[in-house]
């Protein structure tokens, strides 16, 4: 999963020797962390940090980054309903020790249909993009809202698009009203920029914008989960930056290109007490390392513009193919070079990544018809040409 997809990378490498006695020895970061910790990772989480965000918590892996980030919606809400009172008082103790009321609250998280934001059970409660993640796992009461669900191509379908957004934001609404009719209140609210596991959906600008206010309006904390997408492969070093939002999200998880996990939060998600959001390791410092490498790679060859060029050079050629094979790819989407389409059944889209596999490309399938597409940041757009040329055969190939 390194982003710049080059093992061999001078500028990892040399972490690697300079940090060696750090790749060895791991700390426990929940109680000995380095004194050298808090400045690695303002020098590299936070240099690279979401606008807006200048706190970072890390973690794992994109499942324990969410859960916890879950924990920490439910105590900023919570705390805003104690309203003065810092204190615990003595009924909070005791109930949370037998999973009860006032200490153990009921509260939710929503989230949307075809989402995927980990296999813990908290966040389990929030994934519903294949059953096999879920069967016999107890689950939350918590509101699914829809995701939009476009037509393509978006530029003859301006108007249901957007009817489309309308659709699913008054469907958001209904629910955290309805469920805090319910004694269920919507503590927080969990998207992806572009929902990659459940079949690379996108949504527009204004949907994400209208979604913040809506959090805003009913005091619902807003978590932009940017495991997938995070890291530079839509063209910017977070997806959510294409969406120009009112304000920063209140929350962003991240993972996967990031070599470790985590979460960048505002200061009124700040948990103040100790141990409330903990484990032994709270993320490795070795993968830190790794990640200073990765970014100063991305910095000094200018990687996020690669991205935006070759991004171009794949969406210009396979908006060319869905023209000439309409059969078969449709539905181009995604932004930079995370990119997708979708075939017109599993099968066909099954042997197309079949196909591509024995012509030496790798490329994966989400969703039940989406083929997506996830070159590393160094993909130039003279590798976006020999993967058309190589797709072009396998759909001639395939008709």
């Amino acid at each position: 999963l390194l982003n710049i997809s080059n093992v061999l990378n001078r500028s990892v490498i040399s972490c690697c020797y300079e940090f060696g006695k750090t790749i060895v020895n791991r700390p426990a970061l929940g109680v000995f962390p380095g004194k050298d910790w808090p400045e690695k990772l303002k020098s590299v989480l936070l240099s690279v940090a979401p606008k807006g965000l200048s706190k970072v918590t890390t973690m794992m892996c994109g499942s324990c980054s969410n859960e916890n980030a879950y924990k920490v919606m439910f105590m900023t809400y919570m705390r805003k309903q104690r309203g003065q009172r810092l204190q615990f008082n003595h009924e909070e103790t005791e109930s949370c020790m037998i999973n009860m009321p006032p200490g153990s609250p009921k509260l939710s998280i929503l989230s949307f249909k075809g989402a995927f934001h980990g296999r813990t059970l908290g966040v389990l409660s929030t994934t519903h993009s294949k059953y096999v993640h879920k069967i016999d796992v107890p689950a939350f009461e918590w509101p699914i809202a829809s995701f939009p669900a476009y037509k393509y191509p978006l530029k003859d379908h301006v108007a249901e698009n957007k009817r489309e957004d309308e659709r699913c934001l008054a469907e958001v609404e209904d629910l955290i009203v309805s469920y805090k009719k319910k004694g269920n209140p919507v503590a927080g609210i969990v998207v992806e920029p572009i929902q990659s596991e459940g079949g690379d959906n996108e949504a527009s600008p204004e949907f994400f914008q209208n979604l913040q206010r809506i959090a805003k309006k009913h005091g619902s904390g807003l978590l932009i989960d940017e495991v997938q997408t995070g890291g530079g492969p839509t063209g910017r070093m977070w997806c959510h930056e294409h969406f120009n939002l009112d304000s920063p999200p209140d929350i962003v998880t991240f993972s996967k290109k990031m070599q470790l996990g985590g979460y960048y939060h505002n200061d009124d998600f700040t948990v103040e007490m100790p141990y409330r959001v903990f484990n032994t390791w709270m993320g490795d410092p070795g993968k830190l390392v790794m990640l200073s490498g990765v970014v100063e790679v991305i910095n000094r060859d200018n990687l996020l513009g690669v991205v935006e060029e070759s991004g171009q050079t794949l969406r210009r050629g396979l908006d060319r193919l869905a023209e000439v094979h309409p059969n078969l790819v449709s539905a181009v989407r995604g932004r930079g070079t995370f990119l997708a389409f979708s075939a017109p059944d599993t099968k066909t889209r099954d042997s197309i990544i079949t196909k591509l596999r024995n012509k030496g490309v790798q490329a994966g399938g989400c969703g039940e018809v989406s083929v997506r597409l996830r070159p590393a940041l160094i993909f130039q757009p003279s590798h976006a040409e020999i993967f058309l040329d190589k797709l072009s055969q396998v759909l001639n190939e395939i008709k």
